[in-house]
């Protein structure tokens, strides 16, 4: 899918497909005023009669226009006004994107909403596009989805600022999508060693330097929490490193991702319900690898550093037990009590290991606790720091791209949860209270001074069910957030 810029009447637009939006309870105004006059005042009438309302993701097809180039005519409702942000301009834009793409089309024209500002605007749609042609379907041999091949968007005039946000567009569209393919793979493709040669693909194209860990390396540098979880299974733990040094000498963004490429529970074992969309529990490193794919190919002036801890946890002869003492990476020991766990263990020495390369700030992102999402819903991601400050940045940046995060309290007396009788920690809370926080306090141990904030995007990874905007399966969340993070670093 190709993003493109415009600047013409709407009438005089030639496509497959032009869509343009109407605000609730608001008579059209400028070009989309002066295109209403050229349709007759077609718009103007169906608003009269009821059958447009505006109302936010309202879809109202037109199939036969007189007085304009475009074959078809998609009405796309915005809900109101004031209440229009970025979060809204995508949603809309993926709801219209989800019908269109149904059925192949060549060239979709898009006349860019007059709400917040024009490069803002613009990639909110484009994101929307994005989100709404894609499929978890990866594995179908038709396609239900087909994206058009071109989406071009009508602006007043072109100038620097536009392009610039088409080029960032772009590049975020398609690391998204590639989160969301990594998480809607099969586990039977998607494994500890597929997904670092998937990261190494990326690497080779983007200019990334790239190191990968196998079990060697990963037991030379002392990561026995990590080995620990991948010991049940037949699949070899990685660690997969990616380095992007633009930032002179500057401070360095470490971005960190749980990569459990299939998780059973371990000897914890998860029922049937609890275990089918394991497939997921990696989301967090799709995002990172997501990130750092954008990152590279718009050549952001900062210091980045990406790591992805990669197993699967599964149950055998070999695996980690129940009562088990792991010697993790920082010389801290902890008593494993719930082999279900596992997320925290292997971000354990991840968040250890980027610390020693020397990051000045953290960011962690992991589908970590079904406590998060009991406290904080589907889509909403739950925010933990160390540091106010950072997770101010963190949370600013979060906000910037429409994604949800809150912040959690961190209080200090939370840690008494993660104490345990035998080892300096324990790798659960100890009860069914606080568990997005205890695990939080758990991942605290690991980042010694180091400004940290911990994502927990158990709820947002994984869209359970089908709606309007998009389809079930991954969602690839948050890779927005963290190339606004990037952008945005050290300012």
């Amino acid at each position: 899918m190709r993003l493109t810029l415009q600047s013409s009447p709407l009438a005089q637009v030639a496509a497959d497909w032009l869509i343009v939006g109407l605000w609730e309870k608001e008579t059209p105004r400028s070009s989309v005023a002066e295109f209403d006059a050229k349709l007759g005042g077609l718009l103007t009438k169906l608003r009269e009669q009821g059958d447009v309302t505006g109302k936010a993701k309202e879809l109202t097809p037109v199939y036969q226009c007189e007085g304009i180039v475009a074959r078809r005519l998609l009405l796309v409702g915005l809900g109101s006004r004031d209440k229009a942000d970025f979060t809204g301009l995508l949603s809309a834009t993926a709801a219209a994107a989800k019908m269109l793409s149904a059925k192949p089309c060549q060239r979709v024209a898009l006349s860019l909403p007059d709400a917040l500002n024009a490069e803002t605007a613009l990639r909110a749609c484009a994101h929307g596009f994005y989100q709404g042609c894609s499929t978890a379907g990866i594995r179908k041999n038709a396609n239900e989805r087909t994206p058009p091949e071109e989406v071009a968007f009508i602006v007043p005039a072109i100038d620097p600022s536009l392009q610039d946000s088409v080029r960032r567009a772009e590049s975020e569209g398609r690391s998204a999508n590639l989160a969301r393919e990594l998480v809607n793979t099969p586990p039977c493709d998607l494994y500890p060693e597929s997904f670092a040669e998937r990261a190494r693909e990326i690497a080779s194209k983007t200019g990334l330097e790239l190191q990968i860990l196998d079990e060697p390396q990963l037991l030379a540098e002392r990561m026995n929490a990590l080995l620990a979880v991948a010991r049940g299974s037949d699949r070899p733990p990685r660690l997969v490193v990616l380095r992007h040094r633009r930032g002179g000498a500057g401070p360095t963004l470490a971005l960190v991702g749980k990569g459990v490429t299939f998780d059973s529970g371990g000897l914890s074992l998860k029922t049937t319900e609890q275990m089918v969309d394991m497939k997921c529990d990696m989301a967090g490193a799709a995002a990172v690898l997501g990130a750092m794919q954008t990152i590279a190919e718009l050549q952001l002036p900062v210091n980045v550093l990406g790591v992805m801890a990669l197993v699967e946890n599964m149950p055998s002869g070999k695996a980690m037990k129940l009562g088990d003492v792991l010697n993790a990476r920082n010389g801290k020991t902890i008593e494993v009590l719930n082999t279900d766990a596992e997320g925290r263990l292997i971000l354990a020495d991840a968040l250890s290991y980027a610390v020693d390369l020397k990051a000045d700030h953290l960011v962690d992102l992991a589908t970590l606790t079904g406590a998060c999402l009991v406290a904080l819903g589907l889509d909403v991601a739950g925010l933990m720091s160390n540091d106010d400050a950072w997770c101010q940045k963190v949370l600013t940046a979060s906000q910037a791209v429409g994604e949800r995060a809150w912040p959690l309290p961190m209080f200090p007396q939370y840690r008494e949860m993660i104490k345990s009788d035998v080892a300096d920690i324990r790798n659960t809370g100890g009860s069914r209270y606080a568990g997005a926080i205890s695990a939080a306090k758990f991942l605290e141990e690991f980042v010694g001074t180091t400004p940290w904030a911990h994502l927990d995007i158990a709820g947002p990874a994984w869209a359970e069910h089908e709606n309007a905007t998009r389809e079930a399966g991954g969602t690839g969340c948050f890779v927005r957030t963290l190339v606004e993070l990037a952008r945005t670093y050290g300012q």
